[in-house]
């Protein structure tokens, strides 16, 4: 999984003035849970950018007034009217213990069900997994190629090395669903067989 360096500075002063007056200034409150000690820093806005805009997942290197932690994003908080990210939690990654995440998938191929009219749906855009940092891909790659006119991949189906899928074995991630178009096509064909049969 990619990395990304994220630097904070941490924060003497909890109270609610203290965390208003660093929003004031275009910064962001973070907590970092997991590790011995809970953390309180702080953050520029503007450094959130290419770790919160992104459909990617991160393991963020968390560089607090020089120590240096890796971690996940748990939670994060915007406000309701401007859209600004005004908190943020992370969770502190460790190497010898598992972590769970949501990974986005990324379908590769054309189905089968396509080629025959079908209209290809992505149920699911990521998935929650659970395994140690060194395991997680950046992306759940699912081939399709062979995914049939209305037929559909369920999680239980899914298997990825170093890795538990903890999403519903029944849910689905991808479809090709039914179109009229293929739906007629299909009847048309139905009755052209019908007909031939009744001929011979």
């Amino acid at each position: 999984m990619q990395k990304i360096e994220l630097k904070g500075f941490k924060r003497e002063n909890l109270g609610k003035k203290a965390t208003n007056d660093l929003r004031k200034d275009k910064n962001v409150p973070g907590v970092l849970y997991g590790g011995e000690e809970i953390v309180h820093f702080y953050t520029p806005l503007k450094d959130f950018n290419k770790l919160i805009f992104t459909p990617n997942v991160y393991i963020v290197t968390l560089n607090i007034d020089g120590k240096v932690y890796e971690s996940i994003i748990k939670e994060t908080q915007y406000h309701p009217v401007s859209d600004n990210l005004i908190h943020i939690d992370f969770l502190q990654v460790f190497e010898d213990k598992p972590i769970t995440i949501s990974i986005p998938v990324k379908l590769e191929g054309l189905p089968e069900g396509v080629k025959a009219g079908g209209k290809l749906t992505l149920e699911q855009r990521k998935l929650r997994v659970k395994g140690l940092a060194k395991d997680l891909p950046d992306h759940l790659n699912i081939d399709i190629s062979k995914l049939g006119l209305g037929k559909s991949i369920q999680v239980g189906s899914l298997n990825f090395p170093g890795i538990e899928l903890l999403n519903a074995k029944h849910s689905v991630v991808a479809a090709v669903k039914l179109t009229r178009a293929a739906r007629a096509a299909g009847q048309g064909e139905a009755g052209e067989e019908a007909t031939a049969e009744e001929q011979s």
